[in-house]
């Protein structure tokens, strides 16, 4: 009993560590970032249609639409412009 405890506690602790750690995924100094120019670009290159850009717990996120027209939120890494995630709408309410 005291083994399954021991080891829930750690893997708890574990999983808390694994989330924690996405927050900090965009923790760069502004000087480091790349300028909206480049991420502009880089969403152009991808084929995607920038609506809006905000900036959200340290990473850029890009509302738009794809090369289909789907719509589409990217996080993306400030510095290396590489994407975080992307998340699909299934439904277009506009």
């Amino acid at each position: 009993m005291m083994k399954t405890l021991a080891m829930l506690a750690v893997f708890a602790t574990l999983s808390a560590g694994s989330a924690f750690g996405d927050e900090d995924a965009c923790i760069v100094p502004m000087a480091n970032w790349q300028p909206r120019e480049a991420l502009v670009q880089m969403a152009v290159d991808n084929g995607w249609t920038v609506r809006r850009i905000k900036i959200d717990d340290g990473c850029y996120e890009i509302y738009g639409r794809n090369a289909e027209g789907r719509r589409i939120e990217a996080t993306i890494h400030p510095q290396s412009l590489q994407v975080i995630e992307l998340e699909y709408e299934d439904h277009d309410d506009d």
